[in-house]
């Protein structure tokens, strides 16, 4: 099986090819392709032969076509959208990309064409709110979920003080045939406390979703009613040591796909945070691992057994080795990548 790690370099109109070597997590740069416009998020397609780039600074996203012999990237085309691409993913189908747009106070939906390139014009232009952080579908392909994190703050750990955020996840039903995201009932998830919910991923089999809490430095999990696609609270817990009171937000957030371990990294703090998980969906703190300054994206590779963490402030990229049996993280090498490094995503073929 052949393995790729992408790391998108914003401030330096790029995207980085490495090949991983799954005996020993390094990394070899196997190339690089230009992504003028600020290369962020990036996302696959089912298939995993496709990859989507949001162009944050151009405000369009791109589509490329992957090699699955050398991981190399060639540009498929383009769109041009309203506001800055935050976020993406693609149904479980492969037929539609969702996008969340943080400044842009709106979800979209494109529809993906035969040659995997995005219609011009999206299927759905939906408007939030301000701070619309991240959307996914779920493992049935019928529900998804948009947070929006709440007071933006004013350092180099967040976004610019221009706005506040409601604080709140909405809930959308998904129409896999039209692409349409309708509002579910309640539309709002209101959040018991200044949890600022980010991003999140949901359990491999059990009906639970676990969200990162950017200001509430915590997970939040919540139970999925499978029948309604509506949420209910289950658990919060820190991603911070106790007695820490210092600067911190959260990041991503990322489940092995045994759906035993779950980390989120912490800015500020500078550390991945790590929790196993037990039968019912419950969390359980293990101890945190210091990492890259101002930890913005991270990614499991597609086996769990390692775990590669970006700073945006440092401009490096950290390798580890994840335990299988406790999560915990054995620090492997450090590479330079560029200049803010926002987005890590591992491929297999």
């Amino acid at each position: 099986m052949a393995q790729f790690v992408y790391v998108s370099i914003q401030d330096d109109d790029k995207i980085l090819i490495f090949e991983l070597d799954s005996a020993t997590g390094g990394l070899t740069l196997q190339s690089e392709v230009s992504a003028a416009g600020g290369p962020s998020a990036l996302t696959t397609n089912p298939a995993g032969n496709v990859i989507y780039a949001s162009l944050r600074n151009s405000n369009e996203i791109a589509s490329f076509r992957v090699d699955a012999n050398t991981g190399g990237l060639t540009l498929i085309g383009k769109v041009s959208v309203d506001a800055s691409p935050t976020y993406l993913c693609t149904d479980h189908r492969g037929r539609f990309l969702l996008a969340a747009y943080y400044q842009g106070r709106h979800v979209g939906v494109h529809q993906i064409q035969s040659d995997n390139s995005l219609g011009d014009t999206p299927v759905q232009w939906l408007e939030t709110e301000i701070g619309a952080h991240s959307i996914n579908v779920d493992r049935s392909n019928r529900y998804a979920f948009v947070p929006h994190i709440a007071r933006i703050q004013d350092n180099v750990l967040g976004p610019p003080p221009d706005a506040l955020g409601p604080n709140v996840i909405y809930q959308f039903k998904f129409d896999q045939d039209s692409g349409q995201l309708t509002p579910n009932t309640p539309l709002k998830l209101e959040q018991d406390g200044f949890l600022g919910p980010r991003h999140y991923c949901y359990h491999p089999s059990l009906d639970v979703v676990y969200f990162s809490n950017e200001q509430g430095c915590s997970v939040s999990s919540y139970r999925l009613d499978s029948a309604s696609g509506t949420m209910s609270a289950l658990q919060t817990i820190t991603t911070v040591p106790e007695g820490f009171d210092g600067r911190n937000t959260c990041s991503q957030i990322e489940i092995t796909l045994d759906g035993k371990l779950l980390y989120v990294p912490n800015r500020g703090h500078n550390s991945i945070a790590g929790f196993t998980v037990d039968s019912s969906g419950t969390l359980t703190s293990i101890k945190q691992v210091p990492t890259e300054a101002v930890p913005s994206a991270f990614s499991l590779d597609t086996t769990g057994n390692f775990l590669f963490a970006a700073g945006s402030a440092s401009d490096r990229l950290s390798a580890y080795r994840v335990n299988p049996d406790t999560g915990a993280l054995s620090p492997l090498d450090a590479y330079g990548v560029g200049k803010r490094p926002m987005e890590v995503l591992a491929v297999s073929f």
